[in-house]
C-alpha cells in the first residue's frame, strides 16, 4: 500500500508483526526487517534465552558494528580509489604529448 508517497509494509520481527509506513520500497523495507529479524535470531541461539527485548538491543549494537565497520572499509576504499586515480592521472599525463 502507498500512502502519500509513502510505503506501508507489514514485517514480522522477533516474533512481532510491525507495520512500517517509509519512502523505500516494500521490497528494501522486507530485506531490512529480515536482516534484523535473522542477527536477533543469531543472537538468541548463541545462548541462553534472552528475553526479546534484550536481543533486539543486541541485535542492534551487532548491526552497529557492521555499519561502523562497513563506514570504515569504505572510507579506505576511497581513499585508496583517490591515491590510484592521482597515480594513473600523473602517469597519463607524463605519457601524453605536449599540446
Amino acid at each position: 500500500m502507498t500512502t502519500q508517497g509513502r510505503t506501508v509494509t507489514t514485517v514480522e520481527i522477533g516474533g512481532e508483526e510491525y507495520t512500517i509506513r517509509s519512502e523505500a520500497s516494500r521490497e528494501y523495507t522486507e530485506a531490512c526487517a529480515r536482516h534484523v529479524n535473522e542477527t536477533m535470531s543469531e543472537i538468541a541461539a548463541r545462548g541462553s534465552l534472552v528475553e526479546a527485548h534484550k536481543a533486539a538491543i543486541l541485535a542492534a549494537l551487532a548491526l552497529a558494528d557492521q555499519l561502523f565497520q562497513a563506514r570504515a572499509e569504505a572510507r579506505q576504499l576511497r581513499a585508496e580509489l583517490t591515491r590510484r586515480s592521482a597515480r594513473l592521472l600523473a602517469e597519463i599525463e607524463e605519457r601524453a604529448p605536449p599540446s
